[in-house]
């Protein structure tokens, strides 16, 4: 074997200074990734915030998504069951002629005069039949008589002095209100008693 000392090739100083130098280098190393290290926090706390950002905007479009759809909804349903307000109150005054024909009958004119009575039959069935259509379709006839009057339904026509009711009470009906599904098709025109003239309050006739 021969000596490294002898090789021509061979740098003592070199061999010398090898090491140093690679032990030198090894910590410079493992310094960089402590240097990195708050640049990639910096950069995961931005993804972080955009995320956040990303979802939460995300979730506004799916609540206004949802809040479109219930409303459109809303209003297909409410387009049924109002469709045929327009024709409901063509037909009201149908019902009304047929409920002034009948109380035009005399009631003793029934038991005397039997053509009377067969014609005072005819309208009560056919008045009827048309309440039980205007039923199935959601529209009810308001029967406001001894009822407290109720502006959102009722409209005051006059009052009425020493009825024996409270104030506000209906006592006369003028013409039958109707409501569809709830909602008012036709005020009912009514007369309330009047209060006594030691009474605070009193029903205002236009409300």
């Amino acid at each position: 074997m021969s000596d490294p000392n002898t090789r021509p090739d061979f740098d003592a100083d070199t061999a010398a200074g090898a090491a140093p130098a690679d032990t030198a280098a090894e910590p410079a190393a493992e310094a960089a990734p402590d240097a990195a290290a708050p640049a990639d926090s910096e950069q995961v706390a931005k993804l972080e915030a955009e995320i956040a950002r990303l979802k939460d905007q995300l979730l506004r479009s799916a609540a206004d998504m949802e809040n479109t759809r219930r409303r459109a909804q809303r209003d297909r349903e409410d387009a049924i069951k109002y469709a045929v307000a327009g024709f409901a109150k063509e037909l009201l005054p149908v019902a009304d002629n047929l409920r002034r024909a009948l109380e035009a009958v005399p009631a003793d004119g029934r038991e005397k005069d039997e053509i009377l009575k067969s014609l005072a039959v005819g309208v009560e069935a056919t008045e009827r039949q048309l309440l039980a259509a205007f039923d199935r379709g959601g529209i009810k006839k308001l029967e406001p008589l001894n009822e407290v009057f109720d502006p959102n339904f009722h409209q005051v026509m006059f009052e009425i002095e020493n009825t024996g009711k409270p104030a506000g009470t209906v006592v006369q009906v003028l013409q039958a209100g109707y409501t569809l599904n709830g909602r008012l098709l036709r005020e009912a025109m009514v007369g309330v008693a009047k209060a006594g003239p030691d009474a605070a309050q009193h029903i205002d006739t236009k409300a």
